[in-house]
């Protein structure tokens, strides 16, 4: 989609504020020519050869006209702003909402090469720009414009001849705008990346704070920061150079035109051949004239600007989106079995780049299956694929007996609970990070799961028990209280399928009992399927699967795979934490 049509998609829905904005415009510009032409009226009738005691009548009632001119100008003025104002920062608020659904419909595989500050900078800074190009820039010219074209009628009804001599500068305006454009637009937008690059580098740096600190890289990273400082600054300079050097160039041809009128103007008042009440007139409205091709300026300056940040949103929705819902896609019926089976399945990042070669595996319903081998053979992209975070390349993924791609995204996620390593917890209460698993869930239940979870014992130490506040990532929280808070959540979900990806590793011998006795529970009645690097998680599974070389290398239970001679299971074992 284009910049233009992008921006103006969105503001249709604001018709009638744009309406009154634009009324509100066109009465503001027929006020404004009023003014020269009451001052004419005055010269005329205080010059006239026959002037008598009725013009000071005269005076008063055009006082009172020029009052209720002001008075009439600065309503319109607010109208005309604020009307303006609601439908810019409408369509600001639209947009904005529009690209956050559309980042949560990105497959992970956009963000694997994201910076978060980027994408942050496209939501708030690129779309900031919208609101000057609706409210201010689009206004300033219409209103423009319109002055420009009734100015002109006027002029040519004082003196045609003199009006087109006072135009002669225009061309060299309208050409010079041409070569602005040609060049603003492109710095715009450089300085628009350079914000984002900025926003990015902060973002990573205040969310690693803390590496910072323990590596004590304040100086080196106060030096990245500046240097990232200075080159937007720079990139800002350049834009800002162009309109330097633009603006001069416009108020320095536009005083071209009054150079013509008081020379040729001045030559005919002294000839007799143009009232000295229409020549005061001309340079009155000549004023009005050249200051709307001033003001192109800035507006063109504006709407560039605003164009250039439309652009990086534009490429933004331009992502596709994550694996598509097949049309006719089903929502999955109730609550599932847990049967999963992969049938020939190949999976890569990008093309010729296999990660998963293959893979045939079948896992009964409320069965535990855990996956072993060296770090990097895809154990944790096996397990996305279920989910539909990625899509096969080729193959088939079944749940209970039907490919996964014939299922609603939604529903399909609805079965499966995923406790990770990484925990994430969001900026707020225990309670909120708990409720995330299921927002409608009662206290009881949510505290149920947090005991089924072994976190309720210490979130009832907490200061404010399940109402504190963990901070960002909850970092108020140990790695294993983090930990018990999202098994509390996936509990608290109670799906069919569950996917624990290394829940375990990482934290001390006490805390990891606290964590599997919560497993434990939460496995019970649950197709499972594990990724550990401890023996003492696995070595109880219905089924071990060991991978190798993007491909299944083994298969069986603990004892099973033990007897294997030469097996990698075996050899794995050795290395493996134990209890």
């Amino acid at each position: 989609m284009k910049p233009f049509q992008l921006i103006f998609s969105y503001a249709r829905k604001y018709k009638l504020v744009l309406t009154i904005a634009a009324l509100s415009m066109l009465a503001l510009v027929g006020v404004q020519l009023l003014i020269p032409w009451i001052v004419r009226s005055l010269i005329a009738a205080i010059t006239a050869p026959d002037a008598t005691m009725d013009v000071m009548d005269l005076v008063t009632r055009l006082t009172i006209i020029v009052l209720l001119i002001y008075l009439s100008r600065a309503a319109l003025q607010f109208l005309r702003s604020y009307m303006a104002h609601i439908a810019g920062w409408g369509v600001v608020a639209d947009v904005r909402k529009y690209i956050y659904e559309h980042m949560q419909r990105l497959s992970l595989r956009f963000y694997e090469d994201k910076q978060v500050g980027q994408l942050m900078s496209n939501v708030i800074n690129d779309t900031d720009l919208f609101e000057q190009l609706i409210a201010h820039a689009i206004p300033d010219v219409i209103v423009n414009v319109i002055t420009f074209v009734g100015v002109t009628v006027v002029l040519l009804s004082l003196n045609w001849k003199l009006t087109l001599l006072s135009t002669l500068p225009i061309p060299l305006v309208i050409v010079s705008l041409r070569i602005y454009a040609k060049h603003v637009r492109p710095a715009f937008r450089h300085r628009q990346e350079e914000l984002g690059d900025l926003n990015a580098m902060l973002n990573d740096n205040l969310a690693g704070i803390r590496e910072i600190k323990a590596f004590t890289r304040e100086s080196d990273e106060a030096a990245r920061i500046h240097k990232r400082i200075d080159s937007y600054r720079q990139s800002l300079l350049n834009a800002l150079k162009l309109m330097a050097t633009f603006q001069p160039f416009v108020d320095f041809t536009s005083s071209i035109g009054t150079l013509i009128v008081i020379y040729f103007g001045g030559r005919l008042a002294l000839q007799g051949a143009l009232p000295v009440a229409d020549l005061v007139a001309f340079f009155l409205y000549l004023e009005i004239f050249y200051t709307p091709v001033r003001n192109l300026s800035t507006a063109w300056e504006a709407i560039q600007s605003s164009l250039a940040g439309a652009d990086r949103v534009a490429d933004l929705l331009a992502e596709d989106e994550e694996p598509h819902t097949a049309p006719g896609a089903a929502v999955f019926p109730g609550r599932a079995r847990g049967d999963i089976a992969f049938r020939d399945v190949d999976f890569a990042y990008t093309p010729g780049n296999s990660i998963l070669e293959g893979i045939n595996l079948d896992i009964p319903a409320q069965s535990v299956v855990a996956l072993v081998g060296p770090t990097g053979v895809g154990k944790s992209t096996l397990v996305s694929l279920i989910p539909r975070f990625y899509d096969v390349t080729g193959g088939t993924i079944k749940l209970d007996g039907r490919d996964v791609r014939d299922y609603t995204l939604d529903s399909l996620r609805q079965q499966i609970s995923i406790v990770l390593q990484d925990v994430f917890l969001f900026y707020g209460t225990v309670r909120e990070n708990v409720l995330f698993g299921r927002p409608d869930a009662t206290n009881q239940e949510m505290i149920a799961a947090a005991k089924a979870a072994n976190a309720h014992d210490f979130i009832s130490e907490l200061p404010d028990g399940y109402d504190t506040l963990i901070g960002e990532r909850g970092v108020k929280l140990s790695g294993g209280q983090k930990q018990r808070l999202s098994i509390a959540r996936a509990v608290l979900k109670n799906a069919p399928i569950l996917i624990l990806d290394e829940a375990t590793s990482s934290v001390d011998t006490e805390t990891e009992m606290l964590i599997q006795q919560a497993l434990e529970r939460l496995i019970k009645g649950r197709t499972t399927i594990i990724i550990a690097h401890r023996l003492s998680t696995v070595r109880n599974a219905d089924q071990i699967v060991v991978m190798e070389d993007r491909s299944i290398c083994e298969m069986g239970t603990h004892d099973e795979l033990m007897g294997l001679d030469d097996g990698l299971y075996r050899r794995l074992s050795s290395g493996y934490v134990h209890a």
